[in-house]
This record gives C-alpha cells, sequence and structure tokens, in this order.
C-alpha cells in the first residue's frame, strides 16, 4: 500500500473519530438563530415591576418648602452631626406599608409609577401637600441567576426593570455546557411560584412573558446531556474521550510520513 492511500485512510478515520466525539454543534450554542439579516423586532412590551409583599421601599417626598415634607421623611438617626438615612418602608403580608400621617397605604400589586400616583392623590385629596414630587425605589430588586453560566450568584439591580439577556450578561454568560434552548425562569408573586422555560436561541425570547424579570426571580441555566453524562460516570464519555486521544495521534503521524 503507498504513502497516498495510507494517508487517505487516516484521514478518513480521522474524521469519523472527530465527528462521532463531537458532541455540541452551532445549533446547540448559538443565539437568535432564526433572526434574519436587518430584520426589526418593534419592542411593544410595557412591562414594569409590581410591588410584592416583603419589598423594601426607599420614598422620599419633596415640594418647594421643604419644612412642610419633613413628617413625611422620616430619618435614621445616625448619632453623628444629627444626619441620618430615610427609613426603609415594608410592605407587610396584607400589601401595606404603614406610613406617617397617611396610615396605611396599599400598595401591593401597583407598580412604581402607579404607588407615586397614589402618594400624589391622597396628599392632595387631604389637602396635605401642593404639587408634591414622589420618588419611590425598591431597594431589594434583586434577581438570581443560577446553573450553567461564568458567574452565578445575586445581583442586584438598580432601574426598574432587566432583561433576561442583561441579567445572564451579568452572570458573564452561559458556559459551553449550559442549555440555551431551555432556561427555567422561577417566578415567585406573594407565595405562589410559576415556573417558566424560555430559548434563546429563538428571536422570539423578545416575546416571552418572561424576558423581563421581576425582583427576587431566579434563573436557571440546566446543564447540556454531554455535562449530564460527565457528572453521572458515564462511561462513554471515557470512550469518546479515547477516541478523541486517538484521533489526535493519528493526526500526528500523518504530519510524520
Amino acid at each position: 500500500m503507498n504513502k497516498s492511500v495510507l494517508k487517505l485512510k487516516l484521514v478518513v478515520t480521522c474524521g469519523v473519530i472527530l465527528l462521532l466525539t463531537s458532541c455540541t454543534t452551532k445549533k446547540d450554542i448559538l443565539y437568535f438563530q432564526n433572526a434574519k439579516n436587518f430584520e426589526t423586532i418593534v419592542d411593544t412590551d410595557t412591562f414594569k415591576a409590581k410591588l410584592k409583599i416583603g419589598d423594601v421601599l426607599n420614598i422620599n417626598i419633596s415640594t418647594i418648602d421643604l419644612n412642610v415634607t419633613k413628617p413625611y421623611n422620616l430619618v435614621e438617626s445616625s448619632g453623628v452631626g444629627g444626619g441620618g438615612q430615610l427609613i426603609d418602608y415594608v410592605i407587610d403580608p396584607d400589601g401595606n406599608i404603614d406610613y406617617p400621617v397617611l396610615g396605611k397605604v396599599k400598595l401591593l400589586g401597583l407598580s412604581a409609577e402607579e404607588a407615586k400616583q397614589l402618594f400624589k392623590k391622597k396628599f392632595e385629596e387631604g389637602d396635605l401637600l401642593k404639587d408634591p414630587v414622589v420618588i419611590i425605589r425598591i431597594k431589594n430588586y434583586k434577581i438570581s441567576v443560577l446553573g450553567e453560566v461564568a458567574s452565578p450568584g445575586v445581583y442586584p439591580v438598580s432601574g426598574e426593570r432587566i432583561s433576561i439577556l442583561e441579567a445572564i450578561a451579568s452572570a458573564g454568560d452561559l458556559n459551553i455546557n449550559g442549555r440555551r434552548d431551555n432556561i427555567m425562569v422561577i417566578r415567585d408573586f406573594n407565595g405562589t411560584k410559576t415556573f417558566t422555560n424560555i430559548d434563546i436561541t429563538n428571536k422570539e425570547v423578545f416575546n416571552s412573558p418572561v424576558y423581563y424579570l421581576t425582583q427576587n426571580d431566579i434563573v436557571y441555566v440546566q446543564p447540556n446531556t454531554a455535562a449530564v453524562s460527565r457528572a453521572s460516570g458515564d462511561t462513554r464519555i471515557g470512550l469518546f474521550s479515547g477516541l478523541a486521544s486517538l484521533a489526535v495521534t493519528v493526526a500526528f503521524l500523518l504530519i510524520r510520513l
């Protein structure tokens, strides 16, 4: 057998081995695979996070005359120089906060903007403040990213909303073992948990009801089949690894021929 024929057989053998040992394809890892060049998707989502039981709120009231707002902007004394931070308000199990002068204010299920309008209405109807400026921030707005990502953990959200793609980016993106087509979002609203799967290989991810995350959502990236097999000690993984090593050795011999 001449060297040319031997080389050809070795090349074919290497190709078959590498094909058999390849566990991941472009279809498994590319995002938005069905998006076309220059295609436009209009974001019509008007998502706004709703206030939940246990939310910690920072509420600041201001008007032209700052003195009249002092009863509403209670401050925790730091003990140094008389300064301090505004106290926080926690939404209780009944959906209320206990607010100075106004008493019980029900905020459960409202967005931050809707809560602002409610406060303004109460101030004006009670002839308490004129043209007040109300600022409400959710202090415990955070999301958790678990599973096959570079940096799993809990991430605070500084704005009023965050998308699942932004959450994944905050965690350093998915690693090669993460399933892109079946990411789970676990959402809790006042004790009721929902589980929704989302596929980021498809452009329809932008239309998903969990594309925008609410406070305390959990994003779980599941491992792919290869990762599960390795973790369970599947003997086929060792066989494939051996075949891959063999392919490398054969390729080296080809160079030497």
